[in-house]
């Protein structure tokens, strides 16, 4: 139940963060004072695509939440196996994390104005992300090879189904990757190309977000960072 907590801890974390940039949290019908004719200042509004983005990472992360919660309630049975990590995990880690960094550099890029930087920011998350994903079945093959086979184990199999579902968003990412950077060597001007990066990073600090956390529940981190978090308030 602790690693449940940790994940939904940092989902409520980033929804309060959101909606306090948003303004909901304001009382107006509090306010005092005549009512002042504003001037014609033109407004704001959220992109579609952004608002989009918004609700599937919502849609993910409680796909994901689910998961996490039977994962917590399946280990608790006496057949539960846990299998070993293959190190090669912690090089993916390093990979998609430099991956996510390089699309934030994409995102000072086009804000810049600065076309070739831009590119090669787009390139370098690419090639990271691709790496990650030849590094993930690398690591399944290593645990078939030691038999830790699907349907051996009900922790081989939350394995595999959530490293696989982790993969196929990150693949569903690359798509839309591809097209942004199409984009920008086709010569599309960087102001239009700015909501794509900016979502393409979203989406991939995200997905790295995600996968740390199921990191740190197959290792134990979450479980161990949530007692210390109890000691420290009892």
């Amino acid at each position: 139940m602790g690693s449940i907590l940790f994940f939904l801890s940092i989902l409520a974390i980033i929804a309060t963060w959101w909606l306090s940039r948003q303004g909901l949290a304001s009382k107006p019908w509090l306010e005092q004072g005549e009512a002042a004719v504003l001037p014609n200042i033109p407004v704001q509004t959220t992109d579609p695509a952004t608002i989009g983005l918004r609700v599937f990472l919502a849609v993910v992360g409680s796909f994901f939440a689910l998961f996490i919660s039977a994962y917590a309630m399946r280990m608790q049975l006496p057949d539960w196996r846990s299998l070993p990590l293959p190190p090669i995990l912690w090089l993916n880690t390093i990979m998609i994390a430099l991956s996510s960094i390089a699309l934030h550099g994409a995102t000072v890029a086009v804000r810049r104005g600065e076309r070739s930087e831009l590119k090669v920011s787009l390139l370098a998350a690419g090639i990271a992300a691709l790496a990650f994903l030849s590094g993930q079945l690398v690591a399944w093959q290593e645990l078939a090879s030691e038999g830790y086979g699907l349907t051996i184990n009900p922790a081989n199999d939350f394995f595999y189904v959530l490293t696989g579902a982790h993969g196929l968003h990150l693949v569903g990412g690359l798509v839309v990757l591809a097209r942004t950077a199409g984009k920008a060597w086709r010569g599309p001007t960087t102001e239009r190309l700015r909501l794509p990066v900016e979502l393409c990073a979203t989406y991939w600090h995200f997905l790295l977000l995600l996968w740390l956390v199921l990191l740190s529940i197959w290792t134990g981190w979450a479980g161990e960072f949530i007692d210390i978090c109890r000691q420290l308030l009892t």
